[in-house]
């Protein structure tokens, strides 16, 4: 019997316990910002892997619950790396269980975050189960980072990830697949945020409105020339989905203020347009702007040795009798940053729907297929370059 199917087999036979397990990880809530839920969990997790003989390392933050770090306990010394990623945390906030309860039907199992992603989790977690229980030669160790603040923008988990990435010669990460059919994602746009501020000069609108100028016009001049710069062909996409300013009706409005959200599929791209928005001129005379921001997560982009592991997630789908799909995904994640340094595949997770929102799910007979990649996977022998 080769690998693929004693892995098979033997997750198979771990359905119930990889359901329950999930069960339980859902069932503690982590909204991103309740640090001490994030503690939980990660006590959790980092207990999990101590049963597999990982030595883990909790790192608290400063503003979040912060990060679980683990690799073997007996590692080969100068053995090549690859780094798991996941992260913990939800965009459900406390409670959320009492409307939204964990739903098991025959083909699914529904829940918040158990989409996103606390399904990827379960499946890092038994994938390296399988491998020590089935007693599987690992010729490139895995490292382990589980962090708590990849909702809100993993502001301080980036740097562990960054680290990370450079010492690892492949990176998988556990979000969701994208689509039902669980296509996996080989490229991330870029996400940029951008705060625009129009300042002018209050005035009585009634008795003296020549005497001011009107910061909510100017801006309505900036956000029509923000539009302008979408670009469908090139996957550009300038959103601003925020606005505020004036301090009452009959006030000429002295400021106005807009949060623009910006994607770009190339980092090139990306240069581009902050230099376009950077360049914004007042519209009205006597009206100062303020521009900040920038490009926050870079794309994740198809590079030649993204496609090199992405041919080789192929092979090894083959032998599980998965045709697997690659795909592009509009928003973010740590995958964005671990692309720059190392060869990443990212949506290794369970396929379903619903990420942040009400009818989330996952489909429970891909929880086993699923892990079994992930674990053959980790069982590849070394196949990139770092450059």
């Amino acid at each position: 019997m080769d690998n693929a199917s004693k892995i098979q087999q033997y997750l198979d036979s771990r359905r119930s316990d990889m359901v329950i397990f999930l069960r339980k990880l859902v069932a503690m809530e982590t909204p991103s910002r309740e640090i001490a839920a994030q503690h939980t969990i990660l006590s959790f997790l980092q207990e999990s892997l101590e049963k597999l003989e990982y030595y883990s390392l909790m790192v608290r933050g400063e503003q979040t619950g912060g990060y679980l770090y683990a690799r073997p306990k007996n590692r080969i010394k100068k053995q090549p790396l690859q780094l798991l990623i996941g992260h913990c945390d939800t965009v459900w906030p406390i409670d959320t269980l009492a409307e939204m309860p964990v739903v098991e039907t025959m083909d699914k199992i529904k829940g918040p975050g158990v989409y996103d992603m606390k399904s990827g989790l379960t499946q890092l977690l038994f994938a390296l189960q399988t491998i020590k229980e089935l007693d599987l030669p690992l010729t490139v160790t895995p490292m382990v980072l589980i962090n708590s603040d990849e909702e809100i923008g993993s502001r301080e988990s980036t740097k562990i990830i960054k680290t990370l990435a450079q010492l690892a010669d492949r990176a998988f990460v556990l979000e969701p697949p994208l689509g039902l059919d669980g296509k996996l994602k080989t490229a991330r746009k870029g996400l940029g945020r951008f705060t625009i501020t129009a300042r002018g000069k209050a005035a009585h609108a009634g008795l003296d409105p020549g005497k001011g100028i009107n910061a909510i016009v100017e801006l309505s001049y900036q956000i029509q020339k923000l539009y302008d710069m979408n670009d469908a062909e090139k996957g550009i996409t300038v959103n601003v989905g925020m606005i505020e300013g004036g301090i009452s009706p009959n006030v000429v409005a002295p400021e106005s203020k807009a949060v623009i959200d910006v994607r770009v599929l190339t980092e090139s791209d990306g240069a581009e347009i902050t230099d376009k928005i950077k360049g914004l001129k007042p519209h009205l005379p006597d009206i100062e702007l303020r521009i900040e921001g920038g490009i926050g997560r870079p794309p994740m982009e198809r590079t030649a040795r993204n496609q090199k592991l992405w041919e080789t997630t192929v092979a090894q789908g083959d032998r599980l009798g998965i045709a697997l799909q690659q795909a592009t995904a509009g928003g973010g994640s740590d995958a964005n940053t671990t692309s720059l340094f190392t060869a990443t595949i990212d949506g290794l997770g369970t396929p379903g729907d619903g990420a942040h929102a009400p009818h989330e799910y996952v489909l429970r007979n891909k929880l086993v297929e699923r892990t079994a990649l992930l674990t053959l996977l980790l069982l590849t022998e070394r196949l990139n370059e770092k450059s």
